[in-house]
């Protein structure tokens, strides 16, 4: 058993980049490339696999781990219909609309059973001054809101904060949000696909028209009060790394881990995958007595399950690393 790398599915959105082919290195015909999913068994966009073995290399993500859902995905989401994470990489070489999530009952209801969506954002990199919407100035009635939009003020009531490199925020569903131009970062979300538009600067798509807003399903989910501060990290020393838990819930477990040595990794004994994304410089993955799968910035890799012990060799390297633990 070795590790497996993923290629990604890609995106080409208006407000894209060019970021994640020219620093990245994702290999992709498209213009732009505004997202990667790298860790996806989503419909829209799916993960395959890129790594050696003749018997998985470009086979899909979702159809690996239906093969064998316990041993590769884990007790954590054993009982889950669907694998629970999308994690994408994220170029915004413009505003992204202003837009919100709805939360699982909602999203039940309205989107035929799509999930709703909780999310973490981690900031990979940013241009000196972008900022991110992030919550509410100042809390609104629902009545207030729908004003707002409506006459196109709504940017005034919009919370902006500005963001630097390992930044962490924890968006749950309702936050009114939007990623600033000039931001890259990694999205660590619930598996859906669903966003109610609610700004979108008047811009037209490829088709010459309007996009689509999503006004009243909007307004039934968003919080209109101010969104809690950015997370602030506390780092604990581990042999070979620093590592900080960014974020927690059903759906997913993350951690940044920083290597300058090694850093050995115990067999989980089942409990869950683990999803590996190099986010600053270059790594080793080493297992199985001295096997080594070297790993770059940008490159993501899941071990499923039942993978054994292994370690990750740098000296200043950083990863995110994302399990769906079992419940407490």
């Amino acid at each position: 058993m070795e590790p497996l790398k993923l290629s990604p599915a890609f995106k080409d959105y208006i407000w894209g980049g060019t970021r994640l082919r020219d620093e990245l290195h994702k290999r992709c015909d498209l213009e732009r490339i505004a997202e990667s999913w790298e860790l996806s068994c989503h419909p829209d966009g799916l993960s395959t696999i890129c790594s050696t073995s003749p018997s998985e290399k470009g086979m899909d993500l979702k159809e690996y781990l239906e093969q064998d859902w316990l041993g590769r995905v884990g007790q954590g989401a054993a009982d889950m219909s669907t694998f629970p994470v999308l994690i994408k990489l994220i170029d915004a070489s413009e505003d992204l609309s202003v837009q919100v999530h709805p939360d699982d009952r909602y999203a039940h209801e309205h989107e035929n059973g799509e999930n709703g969506k909780v999310e973490c954002w981690y900031i990979v990199d940013c241009e000196e001054g972008a900022a991110l919407a992030y919550g509410f100035n100042r809390e609104l009635t629902q009545e207030e809101f729908r004003a707002h939009i409506a006459d196109g003020t709504l940017l005034d009531y919009v919370r902006l904060v500005p963001v630097h490199k390992g930044d962490v925020f924890f968006l749950e569903p309702g936050t009114i949000h939007a990623i600033g131009a000039g931001i890259l970062l990694a999205e660590i979300q619930q598996n859906s696909n669903i966003t109610y538009r609610v700004y979108d600067y008047e811009r037209v798509g490829a088709d010459g028209k309007p996009r689509e807003l999503h006004i009243d399903k909007a307004i039934d989910v968003t919080k209109t009060w101010p969104a809690p501060p950015r997370m602030k990290l506390s780092p604990t020393q581990m042999n070979g790394c620093e590592i900080s838990q960014i974020a927690d819930c059903p759906y997913f477990t993350s951690w940044e881990i920083h290597v300058t040595e090694q850093a050995d990794f115990p067999a989980n004994g089942g409990e869950s995958y683990t999803h590996l994304l190099v986010t600053e410089g270059e790594a080793a993955i080493v297992y199985e007595g001295g096997v080594v799968m070297p790993v770059k910035r940008g490159e993501s890799v899941f071990l499923p399950a039942d993978f054994g012990a292994y370690s990750i060799r740098s000296s200043d390297a950083t990863l995110l690393m994302t399990r769906t633990l079992p419940k407490k």
